[in-house]
């Protein structure tokens, strides 16, 4: 049987896609690329703005075009806040809420024909050379613009014990590098009586796995034993610290657990760690409200913090969240505007990165080879490229930086 995946949206959804196909693996499916090939087309969809509603809703429509004869199983956040639209109207065969996307290999499973033929324990060839984690899902807070904590529901965290073994398990299979990942991954193990902190130290502790990378993390409720870790040179020096706004009166608006004062305490600490340190983060644009002074004091903010990339936003109001109900909405024109503004200083911030690292000796792992060139990422999250002759996807070599490229660092080896 063969099994075909996608996703939308956050490397949430793209960690528990690589999850669910391993353990389809694992029962002797064949995971391909071609939807065309699948006798299973397995979707992750997204709802975090009104824009990803409609790319899954699209998304869904298309991969039935395409092959209508496959089963189609369909799950995640626009598939659980959108369950009735998704199960009536777009040709699916099962959704499966985000309540129960651990029981989605079984349902799935179940939807295919009796008696063909499987190879039980097959294990897993992987092209790749980095996974994405899934450690924790859901989140206790609201801020007042997120749709997610509808749709993923209270915070759960998955045993340090299980995840140790399932890195593991990535380590024999050529895994090189780990992102661990959630909805709100600082609030790891609160439910279990343990910490984001704590989960690090076994991960270092109990595997060899020579890259360990953080998704996108809340910045609260780090403990001091979170800083201290940064001292280990297996933890990337690269955060992404969602920001949301540079203005105060907008955080509080947001039921933002921070002020810009504390998001600029907690970086400095962190660079008192680690000097090395690079930061990105995500703004959201336009947010009712959102008076000139306060974009102002945004841009001032993300130049001052010298994040090295900007995820930007144009704020979508979502249907279920207090800030979709809030007054004084911003003219689309106006957040276009102020999407242009930031888009020039993210290009700025970019390049100003890109260009600090040329004459840098550093590790890069080469991650896939096109066109006799081998691509991949600096510890620092920079892409990086090398004539390819005589070298390996998977190899971790440490090269000179010698100049940019098109957005892209050019290395030689060292």
């Amino acid at each position: 049987m063969r099994i075909a995946f996608t996703f939308l949206g956050c490397r949430l959804n793209e960690a528990e896609v690589e999850r669910w196909a391993r353990q389809f693996q694992l029962e002797g499916f064949q995971v391909v690329e071609d939807v065309g090939e699948a006798d299973l087309v397995v979707v992750n969809s997204c709802a975090v703005t009104g824009e990803a509603v409609r790319k899954s809703r699209k998304l869904i429509r298309r991969l039935h075009r395409l092959n209508p004869s496959a089963k189609l199983v369909v799950s995640g956040c626009y598939a659980t806040l959108r369950s009735e639209e998704v199960a009536e109207r777009l040709g699916v065969d099962l959704l499966v809420p985000n309540s129960e996307k651990e029981e989605l290999v079984r349902q799935a499973t179940q939807l295919l024909a009796k008696g063909a033929p499987r190879q039980i324990g097959t294990p897993p060839k992987r092209l790749r050379c980095r996974a994405f984690i899934k450690v924790q899902d859901g989140c206790r807070h609201r801020c007042t613009f997120c749709i997610v904590t509808v749709a993923r529901g209270e915070e759960r965290s998955r045993p340090i014990g299980e995840i140790v073994g399932e890195i593991r398990q990535l380590e024999r299979e050529g895994i090189r590098e780990i992102v661990l990942t959630g909805v709100h991954l600082g609030g790891y193990g609160r439910d279990l009586g343990t910490s984001l902190a704590s989960l690090l130290e076994r991960v270092l502790e109990e595997t060899e796995i020579p890259r360990i990378r953080l998704g996108s993390l809340e910045p609260w409720e780090l403990e001091d034993a979170f800083f201290d870790l940064f001292q280990n040179r297996r933890m990337m020096p690269h955060l992404h610290l969602p920001l949301q706004s540079g203005s105060d009166p907008i955080l509080k608006r947001m039921a933002r657990r921070h002020r810009l004062a504390d998001f600029e305490r907690l970086v400095e600490r962190l660079k008192g760690v680690r000097g090395d340190l690079h930061f990105t983060t995500d703004i959201i644009v336009g947010f009712p409200g959102e008076t000139e002074e306060d974009f102002r004091r945004t841009c001032e903010a993300v130049v001052r913090i010298g994040f090295s990339r900007l995820h930007l936003f144009p704020y979508s109001p979502r249907e279920g969240t207090p800030a979709a109900r809030f007054p004084e909405q911003v003219p689309p024109e106006v957040k276009a505007e102020r999407m242009a503004i930031l888009q020039e200083i993210d290009q700025k911030l970019r390049a100003e990165a890109l260009r600090a690292a040329v004459g840098q000796e550093v590790e890069v792992l080469w991650e896939r080879l096109e066109e006799g060139e081998l691509r991949g990422y600096t510890p620092h999250y920079l892409p990086a490229l090398m004539e390819g002759s005589g070298r390996s996807v998977g190899q971790i070599e440490r090269v000179e930086i010698t100049s940019v490229q098109n957005g892209v660092l050019a290395a030689r080896p060292r």
